[in-house]
């Protein structure tokens, strides 16, 4: 069986703001052409990882790698490689949706930016919405464009931090399908989220993030070994990743 090269590597990655250890040691690897979840409660450190290895934020120890590039040493190549979006869409509102898309093909040096863009408005269901300003769409229509944007040049790897906070259901759903794609297609996806049935429907592994480590990682068949045996009444019902997720935190959390 083909084995990939890792597309990141995270060794002992700390980091802290003045008196507070956000990181304190996180050890990750994450397999090329896979989704990566990264669960964890708001002020776990989440943001602040992806921020390191999108070369945002200089680690103050550990190392970490993305695409084979070191994050530290090799800072340009790795921009090269990836692509990040946020948790608030980085859109031009004056812009039109097209534009929005032509503008970012070019800066990027990508052939044909008025077909790249096209492509993208009908994939994400904004075709319609092409011609008119970001102004006036919904805050889900312009997280959708957030999210094209952030994949035209097909980047190797791309960081969607929280990429479906506020979206209604098609919407995710939407977006989930478009993930899944991108990923058969041999990207990798990093991905931060609070939403526990968007790691559960999407993720090959999931990692969760507490007091400034990583305390489990594997896949969501593995994690639910983690809980003591479905109770068989009239039907036998796995864990829901949601129910692993607050009875790992929670024992942690004990004294």
């Amino acid at each position: 069986m083909e084995t990939r090269e890792p597309a990141i590597r995270i060794a002992g990655l700390q980091k802290s703001y003045q008196d507070l250890q956000v990181l304190k040691g996180v050890d990750l690897t994450v397999d090329g052409g896979s989704i990566f979840a990264l669960l964890g409660s708001n002020g776990a450190g989440k943001t602040t990882i992806v921020r390191i290895l999108a070369t945002l934020l200089k680690s103050d120890g550990g190392t970490a790698v993305v695409n084979g590039f070191d994050v530290a040493a090799e800072p340009a190549s790795v921009r090269e490689s990836i692509s990040l979006t946020g948790q608030f869409a980085a859109v031009d509102e004056i812009l039109s949706g097209r534009e929005n898309l032509i503008m970012i093909a070019k800066l990027r040096r990508v052939g044909n930016p008025a077909g790249v863009a096209d492509d993208l408005l009908r994939r994400f269901s904004l075709t319609d919405a092409g011609g008119r300003r970001v102004a006036t769409y919904s805050g889900g229509m312009r997280r959708r464009l957030d999210i094209a944007m952030s994949l035209i040049g097909d980047p190797p790897v791309v960081f969607l931090d929280e990429p479906t906070t506020g979206l209604d259901p098609e919407a995710r759903l939407e977006v989930w399908q478009e993930i899944q794609k991108l990923a058969g297609g041999g990207t990798t996806i990093f991905l931060t989220t609070q939403y526990l049935d968007e790691a559960e429907k999407l993720a090959d592994r999931i990692a969760i993030l507490h007091q400034g480590t990583i305390i489990v990682s594997g896949t969501l068949a593995e994690l639910r070994q983690l809980l003591p045996p479905a109770k068989v009444e009239y039907v036998e019902r796995q864990p829901t990743l949601e129910e692993i997720f607050l009875a790992i935190v929670g024992k942690e959390k004990q004294p």
